[in-house]
């Protein structure tokens, strides 16, 4: 058992890596995509979603943070507005916004908005190097947020359709994504991308 479960994270590894790059986009360049890989979301002049879509397109996974402390898609119920981050402890262009991703978690209201990260290339249950590693990063970055390790749950539940880092979601507090940033962009640009969003809640 404990062998197919080695083997199903090695596989889940090797296709992360293989599908995930660096994306060299700063605040110009990252773009912005307003479709789910589970769901679009609503036009301003659509008709809004039903129970039965809205609940087909929510976001489940289940995982653990960096504290191996429980973390389920339950966390999206916390507050209005989350973003969710997915970065790789090598990617440059991550690292780089994460000192104001840190700020800018810290500067709003949890019940309002919050900031999770994913660690694209550290697994649970993975190496105690690796995860070292991350913890040097988060703290020397001072992205003082929630961040979790990839499984196979939140890999099939958010990232099957990611190709670059980092990638942001935003998620309401329903669990459906509704708009998706590919690259890194400066605090004022994240700001106003936010504000933008939360305004339409």
């Amino acid at each position: 058992m404990k062998g197919n479960r080695r083997k199903s994270l090695l596989t889940l590894f090797l296709l992360a890596a293989l599908l995930v790059g660096c994306s060299k986009g700063s605040g110009a360049e990252a773009k912005t995509d307003k479709t789910s890989q589970n769901a679009p979301a609503p036009a301003s002049d659509a008709a809004p979603l039903s129970e039965d879509e809205t609940a087909s397109s929510q976001i489940i996974f289940e995982g653990v943070d960096m504290d191996g402390n429980k973390v389920t898609s339950a966390v999206f119920a916390n507050s209005k507005l989350t973003m969710v981050n997915v970065w790789a402890t090598y990617c440059n262009p991550c690292l780089s916004e994460m000192p104001e991703l840190g700020q800018l978690a810290s500067e709003y209201d949890p019940e309002t908005f919050q900031i999770i990260g994913i660690i694209s290339d550290v697994l649970e249950g993975g190496k105690q190097e690796s995860i070292d590693l991350a913890a040097s990063l988060i703290e020397q970055t001072g992205a003082d947020y929630p961040h979790l390790l990839l499984n196979e749950s939140i890999f099939h539940g958010l990232l099957t359709d990611v190709s670059a880092v980092p990638t942001t979601f935003f998620i309401d507090e329903n669990g459906v994504i509704v708009d998706t940033v590919i690259g890194a962009m400066k605090k004022s640009a994240w700001e106003e991308k936010i504000n933008g969003l939360l305004e339409k809640q």
